[in-house]
């Protein structure tokens, strides 16, 4: 049957096999070795910035292991994705001094702002552990998945939230 009779276009054909050679270059790497499924997960995740199910399910038939043992170690571990995201990752703090000072309405601000604007897909907002810096609480992280590049910045109000989200949109779009 050909691919497009079952409803795969060609570009998502592309895309599987970039995967599957990318699975394929990292088992080479580490071997078929289930120990060594997080490095593996790791790399992976490295290349693509999260961890597509049909990766899964390839290194899972590569390494001979069942798709929920590799579905459990990657949803296990916080260090893993199992969704895209967008350019810039912004990680409100929900410690116990950054939650008592307002983090949920500093997250439900940002998650606001890009939502209801066109950034939603260059930005991904998510809950994290303490940052270890308490004294500045509320904390926000904004991370740039394209760069490495981490911004800490603290003592937040929600509206000074939509403000940094603002002002990374004008980054994305001002290139």
């Amino acid at each position: 049957m050909l691919m497009s009779q079952i409803g795969i276009t060609r570009v998502e054909q592309e895309v599987q096999v970039g995967v599957a050679r990318l699975v394929d270059a990292v088992v080479n790497k580490y071997g078929r070795s289930r120990g060594k499924l997080i490095p593996m997960l790791q790399e992976i995740q490295s290349e693509l910035k999260y961890l597509p199910r049909q990766a899964l399910e390839y290194i899972s038939r590569k390494l001979g292991v069942s798709l929920s043992e590799v579905i459990s170690v990657a949803s296990f571990y916080h260090q893993f994705r199992l969704e895209p995201v967008g350019d810039y990752v912004f990680q409100v703090c929900f410690g116990t001094a950054c939650y008592l000072r307002g983090a949920s309405e500093v997250y439900e601000s940002l998650k606001s702002a890009t939502r209801n604007t066109r950034i939603a897909v260059e930005m991904t907002v998510e809950k994290a552990r303490c940052f270890g810096c308490c004294s500045l609480a509320p904390v926000v992280m904004v991370i740039n998945t394209k760069t490495g590049d981490k911004s800490i910045y603290g003592r937040l109000t929600p509206s000074e939230a939509r403000k940094i989200a603002l002002k990374y949109s004008t980054l994305t779009h001002g290139k």
